[in-house]
């Protein structure tokens, strides 16, 4: 499938979904209108398109940590404004990438569950229905949310040591 061609009539067919997509993106403000180096704070500057500036510390990429401040300042934003460009040394830049960095990954974690939990499907629904036909979900006991709560707690201590190694 991944040789597949598509025909013209199917490529054409697929640009209104595409542009959809790409006005979503747009108005989530994952698509950047704007982007500098600013020299003196060391940190590449960004304007979303939801109004909204973000910046990061070069040195948080290790890519751009090799770089001269003239090669940082040539940076372009590529026609979508969805990645940051720098052609003399071949780097990209993915703008939601960048911005997801910047929350951490217990964060992450947290905020793709939290969408997760939003999807809905026929599936699901079906599934929710038959489960309240049942008398809906079992009852959590006391003494099972506590030794659930302390086995993450633990979790969480055993992934920061060995973070921290």
């Amino acid at each position: 499938m991944a040789n597949q061609r598509l025909s013209d009539a199917e490529i054409l067919a697929q640009i209104p979904a595409a542009r959809a997509r790409e006005e979503r993106e747009r108005k989530r403000g994952l698509r950047a209108t704007g982007a500098r180096y600013d020299r003196s704070t060391g940190r590449v500057v960004l304007e979303l398109s939801s109004g909204f500036l973000f910046a990061f510390p070069v040195r948080t990429i290790p890519a751009l940590r090799v770089m001269t401040d003239a090669q940082l300042a040539s940076v372009k934003l590529d026609v979508s404004g969805g990645a940051l460009r720098w052609e003399a040394v071949d780097v990209d830049l993915s703008v939601p990438g960048l911005l997801l960095s910047a929350l951490g990954a217990d964060e992450q974690r947290r905020q793709l569950a939290s969408l997760a939990g939003q999807v809905t499907s026929k599936a699901k629904a079906k599934a929710a229905r038959e489960n309240g036909l049942k008398g809906g979900r079992p009852k959590v006991h006391l003494a099972g949310r506590a030794a659930k709560s302390s086995a993450k707690a633990a979790h969480r201590r055993r992934d920061t040591n060995l973070s921290s190694v």
